[in-house]
């Protein structure tokens, strides 16, 4: 089951990495998406395994964004992939059918790719500028979501789960949720206030 609140790791080790999430999941988060960016290659695989474990022993689903050979090597519930990433269809074929595979967008075109891959779910933003991703695609803000859902709408086509992802802040969640948003993504919020995740999850009951 997807749930409506996904937190983003942070952290250039393992150790940093590790105290965030485990701060998430002592504060009620039930699924991590684990992004660490250059990892030390030759120990990678032991470092997102013990990353795995600890959610593991929340009941918490892990998600790795974009590495998914190790996702495979570790049984991580799934992977999340950005447009320049491995394709779905390949980390579909490597990781098999009962997988989470969630992708990023930003545009309608962006949208219309991953309605093709068939995504288990969509990463759409960024909402406004956040400092935790580089290489920022253009800011979307609650106007640019409601485009987007509009087009679809119009269509008549039903789009998988859409998280809303990109400097999300706790006044934020509500009109987002009201234009028709899934869910959320976020990650610098958390990291500086865990206990904020039992009021957002509040939100979308």
């Amino acid at each position: 089951m997807l749930t409506k609140l996904q937190y983003i790791s942070q952290g250039t080790s393992v150790q940093i990495q590790e105290n965030n999430i485990l701060k998430a999941l002592r504060h009620g988060a039930e699924w991590i998406q684990i992004r660490w960016k250059n990892p030390p290659l030759a120990e990678a695989e032991r470092h997102f395994l013990r990353l795995k474990n600890l959610c593991r022993d929340f009941d918490a689903t892990c998600i790795i964004n974009d590495y998914v050979q190790i996702a495979s090597a570790i049984d991580a519930d799934g992977v999340h992939l950005g447009l320049t990433d491995t394709s779905v269809e390949k980390a579909r074929k490597i990781l098999g059918n009962n997988k989470i595979i969630g992708g990023t967008a930003n545009t309608i075109s962006d949208v219309q790719q991953r309605l093709r891959e068939s995504c288990d779910y969509i990463g759409l933003g960024p909402y406004r500028f956040t400092s935790t991703k580089e290489k920022l695609s253009p800011i979307l803000g609650i106007q640019g979501y409601r485009k987007i859902f509009d087009f679809y709408h119009k269509k008549q086509v039903i789009l998988p789960p859409v998280y809303a992802i990109g400097g999300i802040g706790l006044e934020d969640i509500e009109p987002l949720k009201k234009a028709g948003i899934y869910g959320v993504a976020i990650s610098g919020l958390l990291v500086e206030n865990p206990h904020m995740i039992s009021i957002i999850k509040k939100i979308w009951k």
